[in-house]
């Protein structure tokens, strides 16, 4: 069943006049902004391209698109009065070690620490025009390739699903136990839905469950992404969700990032949702193609909309937010999240690195 969303601006935005909506009791406030200076440097390395985040303990562990030397940075962030006081770059890392390396398709998105083994598990988008796959790979601390572990066939470059080149496997996210990842598709497969569309969408994008243990996909979930809110006056205009942090049982935070060309340094809207299965969810792991069969997909609430506190930013700007990770406890007891954006090296113009802290009410 095509599940069509028609939903006007105006509509849209009752759900978030204010910078949060109450939502099983979830309130994010906007604390601080901490901007990496543009051009500044690490072992020889342009910190920049910083696709996604993780927090494990202490440190965190920020992902470089960058497929000429795919790495990560290891930093330390101090907090003080609810305000990022600094940020430090300690370590960089290769993965030099990695097969798709020397063929230039190590498209990486997001990063995260396995707890028990302190292995690093990442995503990359492939080269699906060059028909090199999407991948969910382990290596370890110093970015030595241990394993791909096996996605199902249709997330292939050359399946029959289509994948969309650049916008495949973009969200990871440690699972509430420790015992999984989940994956989140960027834009739907060609064989299950469109491109979101200006006030229209039907547009299902896969959340899919990798069990550590078999090291293989056990269940997914279909989560519908949210029509363009702005009339398109660019030559680009994009929505899909950047990121997935699962923060208790088949509950999910997801990042939705509208990007329009158009627009320049202000074309991008970025939403927070509060996404979660229930006993009737589908499980659509088995499904080839979403538009020949009948499915529920997750449940969404908007739950905060960066245009409400953009006035608290530096000038005024929302950049492209890519990566999403609970930082660290506060005094009062309250957790924190913690937002980063990727400035794509200034290849599309003036970009921020963009850190941006929230605190869980």
């Amino acid at each position: 069943m095509k599940h069509l969303y028609t939903l006007l601006f105006s509509i849209l935005l009752l759900g978030c006049a204010s910078h949060q909506k109450d939502s099983e009791n979830i309130e994010l406030s906007f604390l601080d902004e901490y901007v990496i200076p543009i051009g500044e440097e690490y072992e020889e390395t342009l910190i920049g391209g910083i696709s996604g985040i993780d927090y494990v303990n202490g440190f965190y562990y920020l992902i470089v698109d960058d497929s000429k030397n795919p790495r990560f940075y290891k930093a330390e962030i101090t907090l003080q009065n609810k305000e990022i006081s600094d940020l430090k770059i300690i370590d960089v890392v290769s993965f030099k070690d990695h097969p798709f390396y020397k063929e230039n398709a190590l498209d990486l998105e997001s990063i995260i620490v396995d707890i028990s083994s302190g292995n690093i598990v990442l995503t990359s988008e492939g080269k699906i025009k060059d028909e090199k796959n999407p991948l969910l790979f382990v290596s370890n601390s110093k970015g030595k390739f241990i394993k791909n572990i096996p996605l199902p066939e249709r997330f292939s470059a050359i399946s029959e699903a289509q994948p969309i080149h650049n916008k495949t496997l973009e969200g990871l996210s440690r699972s509430f136990d420790d015992k999984g990842y989940w994956t989140a598709m960027e834009l739907p497969l060609k064989i299950d839905g469109e491109e979101p569309k200006y006030l229209e969408a039907n547009s299902p994008i896969r959340i899919t469950y990798f069990d550590k243990e078999k090291e293989k996909a056990t269940k997914e979930f279909v989560y519908q992404l949210s029509p363009i809110t702005k009339p398109f006056i660019g030559d680009f205009n994009l929505n899909g969700v950047t990121d997935i942090l699962e923060f208790k049982p088949n509950h999910f935070f997801m990042i939705e990032r509208i990007y329009q060309s158009g627009y320049g340094a202000y074309g991008n809207i970025v939403r927070v949702y509060h996404a979660y299965a229930d006993e009737n969810t589908t499980n659509s792991l088995a499904i080839n193609s979403l538009k020949e069969i009948n499915y529920i997909p997750l449940k969404k609430e908007l739950i905060l909309d960066f245009d409400s506190f953009k006035d608290n930013l530096t000038e005024n700007i929302v950049d492209n937010i890519e990566g999403i990770t609970f930082g660290p406890i506060l005094p009062n007891g309250n957790k924190t999240l913690l937002f980063v954006s990727d400035d794509n090296f200034q290849v599309y113009g003036k970009q921020l690195n963009q850190f941006l802290l929230f605190e869980i009410k």
